[in-house]
């Protein structure tokens, strides 16, 4: 749902809202219209101003159909859990009772029907489908079948009339305030949500004022129905940015390729080097004399030699990210080199380095060397004799050589760094033994990586001692890596040179729930950023040496700088415990922060299209959070505009942009309240953020684990403008998106347009997004072009 805010009236006053149920019809009557799967928020009109009194009169509501009666109330989830689950897990917990009838314990009624993880919500239906009395008892196979007969019946007011027995405690027919309160304290835990005994008050009291017209103090059920066969409408929608243009939907191979293109030609292009590096080498070899003594084994052992000063020249280019940000502003490059890419082509190299080692070590170590220790005396004398003094070495004596020792020593730093920079140990897998994850993390992966200082030390030492030749021409790795290693070097010591002296003041600190610090820093003079971009902080209390990324928050026109830091290792740990400590003290003594940026990530990208799609998951929302803000401040501008001159066209950037927040915490929304508001307020002239939160924490839209908070979420909405689950005007929806259904909508929306899709969260998701992308793209004439954060 769009954002927007409730009415100046619904702001200022207090407002009662009546839902009036003769509007509706019979139970025996039928609609063929098309119903929402959910409650949504009303829009009310005044009916009698002195009393700022609002109600739904027939003009202002659609009848639900009821074609989809399932989706508005449901007990339980029949999709994959059909009677015959139910049944196989009776007879899993079954026992004979008295009588020789199996039966199963009134406390595994949740088990049974699938409600294992709500066992206090399927204790009250339990108690609900017995009418209160005695319902503490063991439960037979027929009674229990009874039961999911009466849970999944097709009728919906089946079961409203359910759900209005589970609310009425003492079971006579009426609900109050105190038993709608009860309900929604009871479904609060089951949802992770925090709702406070004041708030469900709020609440309850909010429903019997929609409900409860003739103020008798109790709800009957022909009002309770209400609730659920009312599709409620929607605030004011936004006109979405249309792209007049058709075009036929392009072909899986078309929509490859423009989605490779620029990753396969740089591979391409860097395996071809590599192979032409090693065939050159390989074929120079086999005129040499020393070919006679090692034969094919010296050929191999030079080919990959060679790749491997090719590639520890070219691993260090993906790391340079000041050079990097600074050729992505051009858009020559840009458009032709992946930089996005940078991390995955390093580690790329990285494997054919791997490769490299094991065939020039291990074709040393297996074949060269025994060949020279073993060889004819005679042969050896007329080849390489005089390389070795005219002593032929034992192969013992061979790996004691400088070339050899120095080459073993950066075979076993680089098996550490490697080892220690892989997915498990840097994420400390929980696959992996405890006295191992101990010794693993990123810190320990960051300082391992740079035991390459010394790797490329002693690589410089092993190039100059070589067996066969004394001729410097031939010595080339430091023509290899002399310019990369500048290259890298410089930037360390700009890096190093521009944070000893970008020590940040600390404007305001903030501590959110789910171990989220937020900082936010006076921004140095001279500092220039784009949304989208990312700075490295450094903090000197925990590790002189550590730099960790973080997305920037705030908008390129604020005059300060933002990060949220969500606790997710060790240096994370620390440093939100530091500013915690001295928030808590009161003294207010920070520990020092230096910051190193701003670096171009792929959501800088954005303004390469006309219509974003920016997907979150948690903390990977903070990327597009500078986005909305640049939008927003884009907005004010063209309001100014139009305000001064008459003209309010929007400055470069996007036309129209979503933005889809997933999070499985309630806490979470807290992190970036203002920021919601502020898009709220300035998106209301001119509609072109469009953001979704999902909860997944909460039980799906429909399933009676939710219903209530459903309900009072679209009722509280309509009244003041704010979710009360977010906490902002944009609507919290429940469960996990279902990314087919937006995909498919957002492709109907904008037929024959280009869409961006941004992502920033785990890989898995990453990859059905991908695949989305892909889908959507050849089966329709609307492409979609997927983006993915790498830090």
């Amino acid at each position: 749902m769009e954002i927007h805010e409730g009415s100046q009236s619904a702001q200022e006053h207090s407002v009662n809202i009546a839902l009036s149920p003769s509007s509706f019809p019979s139970p025996s009557s039928s609609s063929s219209s098309s119903c929402s799967a959910s409650v949504v928020p009303l829009t009310f009109s005044p009916v009698q101003q002195t009393e700022k009194t609002y109600r739904l009169e027939s003009g202002g509501i659609s009848i639900s159909s009821w074609s989809r009666d399932c989706e508005r109330l449901r007990f339980v989830d029949t999709a994959g859990n059909e009677w015959r689950n139910v049944e196989n897990r009776f007879n899993q917990l079954a026992t004979t009772g008295n009588g020789h009838e199996p039966v199963v314990k009134w406390s595994d009624f949740g088990s049974c029907i699938g409600m294992r993880e709500s066992q206090e919500f399927a204790n009250e239906l339990l108690r609900a489908l017995r009418g209160r009395r005695d319902w503490k008892r063991d439960i037979t196979k027929n009674e229990l079948q009874n039961y999911w007969c009466c849970m999944t019946d097709p009728w919906l007011d089946s079961r409203i009339e359910l759900f209005f027995d589970l609310c009425d405690r003492n079971m006579d027919g009426r609900i109050n305030k105190r038993d709608i309160k009860q309900v929604i304290l009871l479904s609060s835990p089951i949802n992770k949500l925090s709702i406070k005994h004041e708030e469900a008050e709020e609440y309850a009291t909010l429903i019997m004022e929609a409900l409860e017209i003739e103020h008798r103090g109790y709800i009957e059920p022909s009002q309770w129905e209400t609730l659920f066969k009312v599709s409620l409408p929607k605030g004011s929608s936004a006109t979405s940015y249309q792209k007049n243009q058709r075009q036929e939907p392009m072909s899986k191979a078309e929509i490859l390729f423009r989605s490779y293109w620029r990753r396969t030609w740089i591979i391409l292009f860097w395996l071809i080097v590599c192979f032409a590096l090693f065939t050159w080498k390989f074929f120079q070899y086999n005129h040499r004399t020393a070919f006679q003594v090692m034969g094919y084994c010296l050929s191999t052992a030079k080919g990959a030699a060679e790749t491997l000063k090719f590639n520890m020249a070219l691993i260090l280019l993906p790391v340079c990210r000041n050079t990097i940000t600074w050729l992505r502003k051009n858009r020559g490059f840009n458009s032709v080199i992946p930089f996005n890419d940078n991390i995955n082509f390093h580690k790329l190299i990285a494997g054919g380095i791997v490769i490299g080692v094991i065939l020039h070590g291990g074709t040393h170590l297996a074949c060269d060397f025994p060949r020279i220790s073993g060889s004819d005396r005679s042969i050896f004398r007329q080849t390489i004799a005089a390389r070795f003094g005219y002593q032929q070495p034992s192969y013992f004596q061979i790996l004691a050589t400088t070339e050899v020792a120095t080459g073993i020593a950066m075979v076993i730093l680089m098996m550490i760094a490697f080892s220690l920079a892989t997915k498990w140990p840097r994420r400390q897998s929980p696959r992996l033994p405890r006295s191992v994850r101990k010794v693993t993390g990123y810190n320990t992966f960051w300082y391992s990586h740079h035991l390459f200082v010394l790797v490329y030390a002693l690589l410089i030492v092993h190039s100059m001692f070589l067996f066969l030749t004394d001729n410097l021409t031939e010595k080339t790795t430091w023509m290899y890596i002399a310019i990369p290693v500048l290259l890298y070097a410089g930037e360390r010591i700009i890096r190093a040179i521009r944070s000893g002296f970008s020590e940040v003041e600390i404007l305001k600190v903030s501590l959110y729930p789910g171990k989220v610090l937020s900082l936010e820093l006076r921004k140095p003079e001279g500092f220039s950023h784009k949304s989208g971009m990312y700075i490295f902080i450094q903090c000197p209390q925990i590790s002189p040496f550590e730099w960790h990324p973080f997305s920037l928050t705030c908008g390129p026109e604020d005059d300060y700088l933002s990060v949220h830091i969500r606790t997710l290792g060790d240096w994370s740990y620390q440093l939100h415990s530091r500013f915690q400590e001295a928030k808590l003290s009161g003294i207010k003594q920070y520990p020092k922060i230096y910051i190193d940026g701003p670096y171009g990530a792929a959501s800088q990208d954005h303004v390469k299209y006309d219509i974003v799609v920016m997907v979150g998951l948690g903390i990977g929302v903070t990327p597009f959070i500078s986005i909305l803000k640049d939008i927003a401040s884009r907005l004010k501008k063209s309001s100014i505009n139009h305000a001064a001159c008459g003209e309010g066209s929007i400055d470069k950037g996007p036309l129209k942009a979503y933005l889809y927040w997933v999070t499985r915490e309630q806490s979470s929304f807290n992190w970036f309240m203002d920021v919601m508001k502020e898009t709220a307020e300035t998106n209301q002239k001119q509609s072109v953020v469009e953001v979704f939160n999902f909860l997944t924490s909460v039980y799906q839209e429909g399933d009676a684990r939710s219903a209530l908070i459903g309900i009072i979420q679209s009722l509280y909405h309509a009244k003041t403008g704010i979710d009360v689950v977010s906490g902002t005007p944009v609507h919290t929806h429940f469960a996990r998106p279902n990314w087919f259904n937006i995909f498919s909508k957002l492709a109907r929306r904008h037929r024959g347009a280009r869409l961006g899709v941004f992502y920033c969260g785990p890989l898995a998701l990453a990859r059905e997004l991908e695949r989305l992308c892909t889908k959507f793209s050849t089966k329709t004439t609307t492409r979609f072009v997927f983006h993915k954060e790498n830090y």
